[in-house]
């Protein structure tokens, strides 16, 4: 018997479909339903890599863990990766298959609907139920002629929908009534249900609107869901809060870190770790006049690294970073960052810009870019000895001509990876602080560096230990929130 299925649709971008879909996928496994996450389509530049090397959205990566089952590329059949205003990389079955413009990716949305379809005919086959996620508004009316993730998909696929509105930004009650005033009958018809995420305070308080929106539509508000401080779920993209946190400092913090918030920055989500940590102080920089004297510097991945390291000498920040190396800070580069720090970066096929461009210098490291996409999970061990887990995702090959920063474990044969020095470090592996205990031994080099004593008690938390919690958290709060007798019925359950 095939699966059945829900859809989360939003008001708009931001209004938490992700922790939605998140919790109903932890709250049905805890109640013994075998379940799935699915988005047809994720615009993101936080991607994960699976087991077998394939690339995906974290949101779904994250959902998938909260289900109890391992990420799995058809969770995610599209990705698209913006490399320019209106242009994107086209993530297939989690494969590159090219760079496509917006209107070029229209035309064939068709052949992309195909693929969909497939992949979650595939899902139903295995699992109970699939919740599906939506993207944005399921009225861009501009773009509904060839939707293939919000009422395009629930209609081909037969799913019911729930309609998720903001309430923490003001206007829930005129995003809803107009959501579903912009929608064909047939379209109303799937929404069973509207869910009001993100409040704070008392929902009884709420009166006479849930009642007049039911009068407007015929739609029930099934459940108000409180504002949730504190959650460690990756962020799906640059639409983050935490990125937000430009120029800020942390006074009480022991270190200071300030991260280059580059125009495509991707997997930012790499830093989370970090700012956790109450005895560090982790804030966002895009500018020279923000960077101060850090302990610390990071640059973390990014879309466009000859780009945006092209975007760092036009604002000031290139210079600023190689003063601030002078004067003690401690530079760490991952991804496109590690590619920056080295001596030359070269792209003569054109799969980041094309052209050749200095980098920082501070590594004696050179990349060039090829036509195909790395993509792998890796374990080993620092130089130090620290455990890293992680996985690369990234177009350039680099030279290192000076020390390793990791040995790592792949197909019975040790590799070295990444590059370190007195001054730098800088490596391809995203996630590598969350087991902690590479973060701690980056944090004593640094501390030792610029002669800061790091109290004990500030040792890093694993991913692990903070998802698990976050989870939790968040699938009580919805539990408790909506009425989950009635979102089994419209499931069908």
């Amino acid at each position: 018997m095939k699966a059945k299925s829900l859809m989360i649709q939003g008001t708009m971008s931001g209004v938490g479909k992700s922790l939605l879909v998140t919790a109903l996928c932890r709250i049905f496994a805890e109640d013994g339903v075998k379940v799935c996450p699915f988005k047809s389509q994720n615009m993101a530049l936080n991607s994960f890599v699976t087991a077998d090397g394939l690339e995906m959205g974290r949101a779904q990566a994250e959902q998938a863990f909260a289900a109890g089952l391992m990420p799995d590329v058809r969770m995610n059949p599209i990705l698209l990766k913006p490399s320019a205003d209106s242009e994107s990389q086209v993530i297939l079955n989690g494969k590159v298959l090219r760079s496509m413009n917006s209107r070029e990716y229209f035309k064939k949305r068709g052949d992309f609907m195909l693929e969909v379809l497939k992949d979650l005919d595939s899902l139903s086959e295995e699992y109970d139920l699939i919740i599906a996620e939506g993207a944005g508004s399921p009225v861009e009316i501009n773009l509904n002629k060839n939707d293939i993730v919000n009422m395009g998909l629930a209609k081909a696929a037969d799913m019911p929908v729930i309609l998720a509105g903001d309430i923490d930004r003001g206007g829930v009650f005129a995003q809803c009534l107009g959501t579903v005033e912009w929608m064909e009958r047939t379209e109303r018809d799937r929404i069973k249900g509207f869910v009001f995420n993100k409040f704070r305070g008392d929902p009884t308080l709420l009166s006479p609107g849930p009642e007049m929106l039911f009068e407007r539509t015929g739609i029930p508000l099934i459940g108000v869901v409180p504002y949730v401080a504190g959650l460690e779920i990756d962020d799906e993209d640059s639409i983050s809060d935490r990125l937000r946190t430009i120029g800020k400092m942390n006074d009480a913090a022991c270190v200071d870190i300030a991260v280059i918030r580059f125009p495509r920055i991707s997997n930012f989500t790499d830093i989370i770790p970090l700012e956790d940590n109450p005895f560090l102080s982790v804030r966002y920089v895009e500018n020279a006049g923000q960077l101060g004297d850090p302990d610390m510097i990071i640059l973390p991945g990014t879309k466009t690294t000859v780009s945006d390291l092209r975007w760092m000498k036009q604002c000031g920040l290139y210079e600023a970073v190689l003063t601030a190396s002078e004067n003690g800070s401690f530079i760490f580069g991952i991804c496109g960052g590690y590619q920056m720090l080295g001596k030359k970066l070269s792209d003569p096929y054109g799969e980041d810009g094309g052209g050749n461009e200095d980098g920082l210098g501070l590594l004696p490291v050179d990349t060039v870019f090829s036509k195909e996409k790395n993509r792998r999970q890796v374990k080993g061990r620092s130089n130090l000895g620290a455990a890293v887990e992680g996985y690369e995702i990234h177009m350039g090959e680099s030279k290192i001509g000076g020390n390793s920063l990791f040995m790592l474990d792949l197909d019975d044969c040790i590799l070295p990876e990444g590059c370190i020095n007195d001054c730098a470090a800088g490596t391809y592996v995203h996630g590598l602080f969350d087991t902690g205990e590479f973060a701690d031994e980056l944090l004593n080099l640094v501390c030792e560096k610029r002669k800061i004593a790091f109290p004990d008690e500030g040792k890093t938390e694993t991913k692990k230990e903070r998802f698990e919690r976050s989870v939790k958290k968040l699938a009580d709060s919805v539990r408790a929130s909506v009425d989950m007798d009635k979102i089994r019925k419209i499931a069908g359950l």
